[in-house]
């Protein structure tokens, strides 16, 4: 009896993976800094209010992580004064991928005198996961942005390491319509090898970039640098063209964690969302 061996991973339908967001529009308040106007949600992603003293929005994926072919698309609108902070309610998963990316994709509108505080938890990527991640922001002169994010290339704790996969990432920040900040990040096969590289991360297997985009940025560098000075693992800031921006490496998530939650306590002055402390 002749056998056929099955093909060891079919394509999904697209039809059966995810495709949502959430569409949030921020009005100001001033009790709490904004209030949110407009929500919409598809897709399994919501996003939820707290009650307290500021505004401020957990991002909540129900489906529990993201794979090859799941797409989040997040927009959010802050108009004339409003001020908002943006979480998420645990870390993101995103798991392996036979062949179509995890696509990502985050637009950012901020009116004059607008403040936006965006910090989220970490991006998990599992072995031969495949993320395609893009920012784009729009802010006036005046406004003012503090943007984090985190990645995570395996759970080191638990023996994960991350041999292959993809991970791009782009960012592009304009302030009055103009491009301040643009950055590309490209990491393909064979990952684990190429983060060993001292040229790309010495071997860290998590890294993280905190962006601060106020009038005052400039001014802040060396208030920055005194707050890297005891961090855990090793950083380094710079400053240019009214943004401020700090970069973090790591061979331990939890130190990366803890440096991250330092820096952006002393930068903003306020702790950071309940969620990170659970």
């Amino acid at each position: 009896m002749l056998m056929t061996r099955p093909p060891s991973s079919p394509r999904l339908p697209r039809m059966i993976r995810a495709n949502g967001g959430v569409r949030l529009a921020i009005g100001a308040d001033p009790r709490r800094g904004g209030t949110p106007m407009r929500i919409a949600e598809s897709g399994g992603y919501r996003v939820r209010f707290p009650r307290g003293r500021i505004c401020e929005g957990v991002f909540i994926n129900t489906g529990g992580g993201m794979t090859g072919g799941d797409r989040l698309g997040i927009g959010v609108t802050l108009a004339d004064g409003a001020e908002a902070t943006l979480t998420t309610q645990a870390a993101e998963k995103i798991y392996r991928s036979d062949h179509d990316d995890t696509e990502i994709t985050v637009s950012l509108d901020l009116a004059p005198g607008a403040g936006l505080a965006w910090l989220p938890q970490e991006q998990i990527l599992f072995d031969e996961a495949r993320l395609r991640r893009r920012f784009e922001v729009a802010m006036a002169a005046d406004a003012r942005l503090i943007l984090l994010e985190s990645t995570i290339f395996g759970r080191t704790a638990m023996g994960e390491s991350v041999k292959a996969g993809r991970f791009r990432d782009s960012w592009r920040v304009r302030r009055a319509g103009r491009l301040i900040f643009a950055e590309e990040v490209r990491l393909e096969d064979p990952i684990t090898q190429t983060l060993t590289r001292g040229a790309v991360a010495g071997g860290a297997h998590a890294f993280a970039s905190c962006l601060i985009v106020t009038p005052d940025a400039e001014a802040r560098l060396e208030e920055a640098r005194a707050c890297l000075a005891e961090a855990p693992c090793p950083c380094g800031v710079s400053a240019l063209d009214g943004f401020l921006v700090a970069r973090f490496l790591s061979h331990d998530a939890q130190a990366l964690r803890g440096a991250l939650i330092r820096f952006v306590e002393a930068m903003r002055g306020q702790i950071m969302p309940r969620s990170w402390m659970i």
